[in-house]
């Protein structure tokens, strides 16, 4: 933790410390031997991306930021289990997604917003054509927590089936199931507010 703060700290005082370029395989082997420098250029290439997926999973500001800074404390801790298989950035992304469950599992309780879906351009073809961001960023808001997820990192972040069944801990059907869900939820609700719009008209 005192890692990230440190880091944390110094982007916001603007210091930008001299740090030796190399890909994210580099630096993860230099992390791996303790050097905090080079988590923390791993830190600031991935902390928007990460935080972003914290946002779209919680549905709120405070605790994506919690939930960012608890995936990078746990991939600090946890370099070792990371053997190449897949991108660091995948890798992280997982942690993300574990932060996100175990913290919602510690509270006990789910959030009914998800936001920042500015990043999801197209509508998915079962949606519909006439709706617009607005009412998709509404629609996705409603979505059952097991649907909202599965469409979350299948349908906005773009993992399989098996990746996204892998990091939610379910099978790759259930997760064709909750997106075949998550869209014909999507697509009553939108109908339903396109006929209440056209009959106010």
């Amino acid at each position: 933790m005192s890692v990230l703060l440190a880091a944390n700290t110094r982007l916001k005082m603007g210091e930008m410390a001299s740090l030796s370029p190399g890909s994210d395989e580099a630096l993860v082997e230099r992390a791996r031997q303790a050097d905090a420098r080079a988590f923390e250029t791993l830190y600031r290439s991935h902390v928007d991306r990460v935080y972003g997926l914290c946002l779209r999973m919680t549905g709120n500001v405070a605790e994506a930021e919690d939930c960012t800074q608890e995936a990078f404390i746990q991939a600090w801790s946890k370099l070792d289990k990371f053997r190449g298989d897949s991108t660091f950035a995948t890798w992280m992304h997982r942690v993300a997604v574990n932060a996100v469950l175990g913290r919602m599992r510690k509270s006990r309780r789910e959030h009914d917003r998800i936001q920042a879906v500015s990043e999801l351009t197209t509508a998915p073809e079962t949606i519909g054509d006439g709706a617009n961001m607005q009412d998709i960023e509404g629609a996705l808001a409603n979505l059952p927590s097991g649907a909202r997820h599965v469409f979350v990192l299948h349908a906005v972040y773009g993992f399989s089936h098996d990746e996204t069944g892998d990091m939610l801990g379910i099978a790759a059907g259930t997760s064709k199931a909750q997106l075949h869900r998550a869209k014909r939820l999507m697509m009553q609700q939108l109908n339903h507010e396109q006929s209440t719009e056209i009959g106010r008209n």
